[in-house]
């Protein structure tokens, strides 16, 4: 139970941070279908919040609206999981699509160029760029599904098993390896897309280019990631 003050400080951690829970359920709706509504996202955010206001320590050294935003994502990422508004074809695509970078790269022992994954796919150039397109699509790329039991991102690691949370911390900084490993343009998009909290237009205004290639950039560098992290789902 808290305190009337504890709770009066819940209270107003909330009632300032309420408009975050929106701008990261805006950012994160972009990326999937029109079915699914804003304010389920919101509702869900908002539950983020809550537990973020009630959990939070500044000893941890995060300010409480990184934190917050942590908790926010993970709850929104949640929400969209347990809903399953992504097709079948989409996951399978997706696996496809990993798959065929992995086999290209560990023959080649170095990135895997667009047209060698086609060729692997048996796809034509314009139908892998589909390919990845579609698995993209409606799908919330998040760099916590790379492993396929792996906690959400508003878990902390404070509550996890010590094995497990040595494996979340080695799976941590495997991610960060592959991550900078990346081909500059896809490292470049994941950079803008996490780190700046731009949507795909602007990105694209950035690189100078559509949209719709920003979204294939990202595909790619998502089916990259799990080709390469493999092991770890």
């Amino acid at each position: 139970m808290y305190t009337q003050t504890e709770r009066g400080d819940i209270e107003a951690l909330v009632r300032v941070h309420a408009p975050l829970v929106k701008k990261i359920a805006l950012h994160l709706l972009a990326r999937l279908p029109d079915s699914v509504q804003l304010d389920d996202l919101i509702q869900a955010g908002m539950i983020g919040l809550l537990e973020a206001a009630g959990k939070f320590e500044n000893s941890h050294g995060a300010s409480f609206e990184t934190y917050a935003g942590i908790r926010i994502r993970g709850a929104i990422v949640d929400e969209i999981r347990k809903g399953d508004w992504v097709p079948r074809s989409v996951h399978r695509n997706s696996r496809r699509v990993a798959a065929a970078i992995r086999n290209v790269e560990a023959r080649e022992g170095r990135d895997a160029r667009d047209a060698e994954v086609a060729e692997e796919m048996e796809l034509s150039l314009e139908e892998f760029h589909q390919c990845v397109s579609d698995s993209n699509k409606g799908r919330l790329f998040s760099l916590d599904e790379l492993t396929e039991n792996g906690e959400g991102p508003g878990v902390d690691s404070q509550t996890l098993p010590p094995e497990r949370a040595l494996q979340d911390s080695h799976f941590k900084q495997q991610l960060a390896e592959c991550i900078g490993n990346l081909p500059e343009r896809e490292r470049l998009v994941l950079a803008l897309y996490y780190q700046e909290d731009m949507n795909l237009r602007e990105i694209g205004a950035v690189l100078n280019v559509s949209e719709s290639r920003v979204s294939q950039i990202h595909g790619q560098a998502a089916a990259r990631l799990r080709a390469r992290l493999s092991d770890w789902q």
